[in-house]
Parts: structure tokens; sequence; C-alpha cells
């Protein structure tokens, strides 16, 4: 089937090549503004379109008019053109000309008005023009390259929609290498953090900032709202050395969001990856996101902070054979999606619909120039890829020779930067935490699952604990990677927050309007003894232990942590664990729990275990434990002990226990300074007891300490000393003062060989004292 018969198919002769449009050149792609040969100013426009028969290039002024421009230079399967006169702040689309046959993949409709995949800056957002129709909102019947609404549903997607798109889509804006803040961009200095000595907060851009007392409203929910001085005061204060943030690329609202009446928060829905979300831009959209994401970035530099982004390279928001036509379908559908062995369909392992072609050269080169670009013109330090295994497949299966990875690894620009896998999707052979090749860090859900599983008393043995909390070298000690291969979390975006998890057994996602189906139901979460909100001393105060418990643990893990923005404050999105829809207070860091002297305690005892792990080196190590001495005369640089203060023997790893003790030997770190000087530093005792009730604790002798120094004890549930009026936003009582480590709480000195009381689900920190 072709185009709906009661519709007005579009001309698709052969187009007459203008007299306004010279031939240009096919690199760079996208719109990219210059001064031509004979001293013209203009801008040249390049886009692959491998079987595409005409491209035009739509341009467009202030009131939404369009004139149309036919490229008709085409090299090595690149249509390009250089328009004089047309220079930073133009709008612009493409519309392609081709076959329009489902069955066969292809789905060429010029039609509908396609966003550049090169465009550097968006003016509009999809979603933002709604339709009503019988059942209430919905997208615009006219972004879809089908006719949605045909009477035979299951062959929908196989009638071309002939109306025209055009005045419902957000448009690529043409951006000037001169835009707003270049010049001072041009001094930039990365913090460059070492990997060992990294601590990760994720954040959202929007949310973090929402409801900030600090920042002017005018800048909430921005780039420059994150920039703000009150804003990067937490950071600083709290200690974190980088904010991975939530996609920022330009994304897209899906039509069921639209239809309930809410949005893709989450933003993991890209459709431009090179496009700083025009959502987040205060400043405004026709290119001054850009740099304002840049001058974000500058001050984030100038904190110490570096800038991970989140990104999402394995599908896009133009989902399955059913979703709307906005840039690539209409592009070249076979030439940028996995088809299935029915081309109609989608290759789908990312459970969004359909999944990137990351094997063919060009989808190939538009993940690596969208990578190169935000390093080297924007400036960021690193990259998390969501569902990275689904970019490893080569043909079907996940392939750690895949090029996409050789791509990455020989690359100059981007084997030097941070690189973060999720290191699973959703197809068959997805699953490959610990398979990344060296260069590679990954989320290790393996330490998320045993961490919460050993506090809320389900782990029956301490035997994965010990993998997790000295570096999961049964994961990673391989090829030559490090410990800081392992990113530790224990909450992400993606499921309960902190506080959720200790007071939450059953998700409560009835907001997202999906009969609360959607979200994992594995949560591994216990709600200390009532499910939900409570007023119950006994119950909220447990709940605040097993928080500093969950913290402690893992601050005190050898990997890199990775903190959830708002959990060090006791953030709660009411047991909601797919909060990817909600815009709102739900999803939005609550600053005002600051206020509130057992909440401002917890950011108080999250900052001090930060500054104790960047204090000391044995805490973040470069190598792996070997449980041998590192030099003559010294000791074991790993020993476990249990309770009854002897070493654990490989029968104890396998016994019934909720009590472990860890000891960290400072004196044996296999690690010289950059004069090749050996570090050394002290050492240290973590007791981690998951019991309910008291446990003795006997602390091992000599040779290991002659006593030790209590530094963190969990079970302390003193609130927060009191807020200066001007309030704890202003002026934050916890985390560095003026560059100076937190001053620890007084340490209390306990001889070698004695027995402790440990209260139940606490754990302890001891500084060994030499004999």
């Amino acid at each position: 089937m072709s185009s709906a018969p009661e519709q007005e198919a579009v001309a698709e002769e052969p187009l007459a090549p203008p007299a306004d449009v010279r031939p240009g050149t096919p690199t760079p792609l996208g719109a990219r503004y210059r001064t031509g040969p004979d001293g013209t100013a203009g801008t040249n426009f390049a886009l692959w379109a491998g079987g595409a028969e005409a491209v035009e290039l739509c341009l467009f002024d202030d009131e939404g008019h369009q004139t149309r421009h036919p490229l008709t230079e085409l090299t090595h399967e690149i249509w390009h053109g250089f328009l004089p006169g047309v220079g930073p702040g133009q709008r612009y689309g493409y519309r392609v000309h081709g076959r329009w046959d489902p069955w066969t993949g292809a789905r060429w409709n010029p039609a509908k008005l396609l966003l550049d995949p090169y465009a550097r800056a968006v003016d509009g957002d999809f979603g933002t023009h709604t339709e009503t129709g019988p059942t209430g909102p919905a997208l615009p019947a006219q972004l879809y390259g089908h006719v949605r609404d045909w009477p035979e549903q299951h062959i929908a997607d196989t009638v071309r929609d002939d109306r025209d798109s055009a005045p419902y889509v957000p448009k690529g804006v043409v951006v000037g290498d001169a835009e707003d803040g270049q010049d001072e961009w041009r001094d930039d200095r990365r913090p460059k953090t070492p990997w060992p000595d990294s601590v990760l907060y994720e954040l959202h851009v929007r949310g973090f900032t929402m409801r900030h007392p600090g920042i002017p409203e005018r800048l909430r929910g921005t780039y420059a709202g994150l920039a703000h001085p009150a804003a990067l005061d937490h950071l600083v204060r709290l200690g974190v050395t980088a904010v991975e943030l939530l996609p920022v690329h330009q994304f897209a609202h899906e039509d069921h969001l639209v239809r309930r009446g809410l949005r893709n928060y989450w933003g993991y829905n890209s459709i431009g990856y090179f496009a700083p979300h025009a959502g987040y831009a205060a400043t405004g959209t026709r290119g001054q996101q850009v740099g304002e994401f840049k001058r974000m970035v500058r001050a984030l530099h100038d904190a110490g902070i570096e800038v991970i982004l989140d990104v999402v390279y394995n599908h896009t928001a133009e989902a399955g054979e059913r979703g709307p036509t906005l840039s690539l379908r209409g592009i070249d559908n076979r030439g940028y999606y996995r088809l299935q062995g029915d081309p109609r369909r989608y290759a789908d392992y990312t459970g969004c619909g359909n999944t990137l072609h990351v094997v063919q050269p060009h989808v190939l080169r538009l993940i690596t120039d969208s990578l190169r670009y935000w390093v080297t013109e924007m400036g960021v330090d690193g990259f998390r890829f969501d569902l990275a295994a689904a970019l490893a497949r080569s043909f079907h299966d996940v392939d750690m020779l895949s090029p996409f990875l050789a791509v990455i690894a020989q690359d100059p620009v981007l084997r030097r930067v941070k690189l973060i896998a999720e290191p699973w999707d959703v197809g068959a052979g997805g699953y490959q935490v610990g398979a990344f090749p060296p260069l590679w860090t990954e989320w290790n859900d393996r330490y998320r699952d045993t961490v919460r599983d050993f506090w809320r008393g389900a782990a029956p043995d301490v035997r994965d604990l010990g993998y997790r909390l000295s570096g999961s070298s049964d994961l990673y000690a391989w090829g030559g990677r490090r410990p800081y291969a392992s990113v530790n979390f224990i909450t992400a975006h993606d499921g309960f927050t902190l506080r959720d998890l200790v007071s939450y057994e059953h998700k409560r996602n009835e907001a997202n309007g999906e009969d609360n189906r959607d979200g994992t139901h594995d949560n591994r979460s216990w709600n200390c003894g009532a499910e939900g909100e409570t007023a119950d001393p006994e119950v909220t105060a447990l709940r605040r232990r097993q928080l500093r418990n969950l913290l402690a643990t893992l601050l005190l893990s050898t990997g890199v942590p990775m903190l959830v923005a708002g959990d060090e404050m006791g953030r709660t999105q009411h047991g909601n664990n797919n909060a990817y829809c909600q815009d709102n207070a739900i999803g939005w860091v609550d600053w005002s729990l600051l206020a509130d002297p057992h909440w401002r305690a917890l950011a108080e005892h999250t900052a001090r275990l930060i500054a104790l792990r960047r204090a000391h080196p044995v805490l973040r190590r470069r190598a792996f434990f070997s449980g041998r001495p590192q030099h003559r005369g010294g000791l074991r640089d790993l020993a476990w002990f249990g309770p009854d203060g002897t070493e654990m023997t490989e029968r104890d790893w396998y016994a019934p226990g909720a009590t472990l003790a860890m000891y960290l030997s400072g004196n044996d770190i296999p690690q010289r300074d950059a004069r090749g000087v050996r570090v050394t530093d002290d050492s240290f005792l973590v007791v981690l007891h998951a019991g309910a009730g008291p446990r003795g604790v006997v602390l091992p002798g000599p040779p290991w300490a002659g006593g030790y120094e209590l530094l963190v004890d969990t079970s302390d549930d003193t609130p927060a000393g009191e807020v200066p009026e001007s309030g704890p936003v202003d002026a934050p009582v916890y985390g560095p003062v003026d560059g100076e480590p937190v001053a620890l709480p007084v340490p209390r000195l306990v001889p070698a060989g004695a027995e402790l009381t440990v209260p139940g689900r606490t754990v302890l920190l001891f500084r060994a004292v030499p004999e």
C-alpha cells in the first residue's frame, strides 16, 4: 500500500537546482556557518541520506513561513549545498524524497519535515503541539509518516500520510562557532579527576534546581540554574567530584504520556544528539542554549567538578513502526535502524521500539561525531552509555570486538575521557556485567543487589559482600582492569530513592497512569516495620540508621561510588520507583528537607564520609587487593575477621552470619606517587553488623593494631545543630568549609583485643593505632 486514497500525494518529480544554492561541501555534516571561497558568508548544509532520491532544505522565518531549497549535489551519499546570507539563528529542516514501501523497510515521506541529526540547537519541543481526539489529547497525527488512525490497524503503518508536519515539529537552528559564551569558554580548565579519586553524583538538571530557594525562579530548571552559586555550593560542600547528568540531548515526549497528561521527565528518548535540550535553557532556543550549556560546564569546572553526560545512542524517539517520523526514519529507515527478517518490523534490544544499527558506518560516525563534539566543543568530561550492550552488538550478539567498541578504543579524543557502560540491554545475551574491555568502567548492579540484600537481612552469608566491598575482583580483575572499573551504586534514577528503599516494600507508581504495572518488582527493599510514611519514632529512627549504613557501606567500598541527588538529605518519591514521567514534586529534589535537623545530619554524615575517602588513599585504591604483604615485614593488604576477632576461614564465608570486619592496611598499598615514593596511609577496620540485635565483636589484636580510634558510628542518631537564621541553603552546615576537611566526631580509643557490643544494624569505622 502507498498513500491514503482520500489524501493528496506530494509531488515527487525531479527537482531543478535553484539559483540561490551553491554546491557547498559534503563535510562537515550538519549546518555550519562559514565564509565561502569568495568571501561570502553563509551556511553549508550537508545531510547523509543514502537511499534517498532527492532532498529539500526548508528554511523558516519567525512567522513559520517556509522556503524550499532543493539540494542537488550528492557526494558519497551526502546531499549538500551552501546558501549565502544564511546565518546563526536560522531555523531549518529537511524533506527527503524516496520510495514508500514499508514491506521492504523503505519509509520515505516528503510530507514530513525532518530534524537534522547533526543540528546543534533545536527551537521548540516535540510534544508541545497536541490535538484533541475522542480520548483526549494526543500528539498530532501529522507527525506520523503513516495514517495513524487507519481503520485496519494491523496494516496502518503501511499507509502513507501525506499531510504536512512542518507546523507541528521543532526546527533545527544554525549555530555560529562564536556564539555567546565562546570567548569565555576558551580558558576553561578541566578538573581531570583520576578515576580512583572520583565520587559521582547523578542528577537531573531540571529536578535538581526546580525547588531550590537560593536559585532565582527564572533560572530554576535550567543549565543556568545548575551553574548558580547556590547549586554549586551544595555540590562543593558535599565533596562530589563529578555530576552525571541525566540526558540533556534534545528529546521528545511519547504519545502515550501526552495522552495521560504527562511528559517525559528523565529524557531517555533522544532525537538530537548534538543539541542541548531546549527545554532546559533560560536564555533562549535560537542557539543561546549552546552558550548557556558551555557556561554551566565552565562553572562546574571552576568548582572542581567534572561533567559526565548520560547518553542514549541505543535508540531514538521514533519508536517502532507505529511511532512518529521525526528524523532518521524519514532520512533512511533501513540505513539507520536494525530491522527484523521482516523489514517492516524493527529489531528491539532496548524495549523502546527500535535499535540504532551501529554496525553501519554512517551510524557509527553519527555517534562518534556527537561524542567528540560534546568533548571538544561543549567541554564535557565523559559519558555514561545507556544500555551499552545494544551498542556492542555486531549483527545480533553482543561482541566485545564490535565496531563501536573498537572505534572508541582507538579514538584519540574519546579514549581519554571517562567512559561508563550500563552493561546490559533487554535482548538475548544482553547482560554483560564485568565483560566490557579495559578503558571502560561499568555500573555494577551486583554491588547494588548484594548491599541491599545484606542490610535488609536477606543474605544468608557474607561471601558476595566481601567481593563487593573490595572492588569486585571476581568481575573486573582481568585484562589489566582496575578496581575503578566498578561504579558502585545502591540507588539510581530508575528505582527507589535511598529513603524509599528503607520505607517501602511495594512500589507506588499509580501517578504514572499505568495501574502500577510499570517499574520493577524486584526492589530488594525493607520498610523497617511499616509501609510508607509513618510517625512511629522507632521506625523512623531505624530508617535513618539504615540510610547511614547504606551510605557508609558505599563510600567505604573500593571502586567508584555513585550517589543520587537528594539521597544525602532523605529525598522521597513516596514509593514511586519509575518516576520517568513525573516532572513535578515527585521527581524534584526537595531542598526544604535540609531544615530538618535529622536530614541535615544525614548530609553531614555523607560529607564526612566523602572527606575521609578523599583524605585516605587506602580507601580509594588503584589496584586490586592481593591478600598478601606488599613489602618485607608488612601485613596482608586486606584481611577479614569474624566477630571473635580471628581471621576468617573458608568455612566462615559460607556460614550463616550478618557480621563482617574488613581490615585495610595503609602500609601495604601497591602504589607509588609521581616521584616514585611508596604511598602509605593509616590502616582502617570496618565493622558491618546487619543483625537486628546487639552483637559482641572482638577487635583484632597485634600485629594488626595496638588500639583503635572510632571515627564513624552509624548508630549515632544525633540531629544536626541549629540552622542559621538565613536557612540551610544559604549557609550550609555540612561539608568542607573553606577547603578544610570536615571535623570528625571526637574519636574514642579502644584497646586491641577488646570486645565491643555493637548495636544492631550498625557500621563502625576505626583507625588502627600502631603498637
